[in-house]
């Protein structure tokens, strides 16, 4: 593991990270905070995962999350949303919704995207063990939110080891990505054609199929120019008032989809995980 970066803020320290990933055979970049901390000590550990056409850095620069995560004692990841390098596959048309930027958090089984794009290993298996290993990270109290298509992530993974995170939150989540053109579009290029098999990287799907959760904590912009099209939260609330799942879902009039609105509203998120954290 290559440091990139180090910086001091709020008493901890705010690092940027390069390795080689064996799951995406390329370079990845993530962020951590490890906030001050006595010797010896592990951490709970936030997982953050980030939306279309972002990296690490756009939650790192523009999420907040540093003051209350040093108060609150909780250690912060944000990995990269896709993999990245020459010869890593790209949208043909050079959309922004596809391929880089874009890796949907699935491990794709379609040519030629395949052969790197294995997001959901990636930040389930690999990453997590790398955490353990060069972080003091208590990695049996972990918990994961994301934004937009991150928080789609956030809440599939979530939904599919519901013992290994004890919180799970989302901004702004594609939360039916089986029913959205987003979603379809890459579920379609990443997955194949068969709509059965997209059904575990869906979260509304994974609930209707029986995944359970205690509680759910999500926060929508009404203002989000993509609330209608794209992301639905609607569809959340009617899968988990079906399968009596808590689910907190804000709707927040004047905001949007951007990290004014993650921000806004991240110190409420990580002090919701904190609490189930322990």
């Amino acid at each position: 593991m290559e440091t990139v970066s180090t910086n001091t803020a709020f008493g901890g320290v705010q690092g940027v990270y390069r390795h080689a990933s064996r799951e995406t055979g390329t370079e990845m970049t993530f962020s951590v905070f490890v906030p001050p901390h006595a010797p010896g000590a592990k951490l709970p550990v936030v997982w953050y995962l980030s939306g279309l056409t972002c990296t690490h850095a756009n939650v790192t620069e523009k999420g907040e999350f540093r003051r209350a995560c040093a108060e609150l004692g909780l250690i912060f990841v944000a990995p990269d949303t896709s993999p990245r390098g020459e010869g890593v596959a790209d949208d043909p048309d050079g959309a922004w919704d596809f391929g880089l930027g874009a890796g949907f958090y699935v491990d794709a089984t379609q040519a030629p995207y395949a052969a790197h794009y294995r997001m959901w290993s990636y930040v389930t298996q690999e990453l997590p063990a790398l955490i353990a290993d060069q972080f003091p990270a208590d990695m049996d109290r972990q918990s994961i939110m994301g934004h937009s298509m991150g928080g789609h992530g956030a809440l599939t993974v979530g939904l599919t080891y519901p013992d290994r995170y004890r919180a799970v939150s989302a901004f702004a989540p594609i939360v039916a990505p089986g029913q959205v053109p987003w979603g379809e579009k890459a579920l379609g290029g990443y997955l194949g054609e068969d709509r059965a098999a997209w059904r575990k990287h869906d979260a509304v799907a994974l609930i209707e199929d029986g995944a359970r959760i205690d509680a759910l904590l999500v926060d929508q912009g009404a203002g989000d120019s993509f609330l209608e099209g794209q992301l639905r939260p609607q569809l959340l609330r009617t899968a988990c008032d079906a399968a009596g799942i808590d689910l907190t879902l804000n709707l927040r009039e004047g905001y949007d989809h951007s990290y004014y609105f993650i921000s806004s509203f991240m110190d409420d998120h990580l002090r919701w995980h904190a609490a189930r954290l322990g």
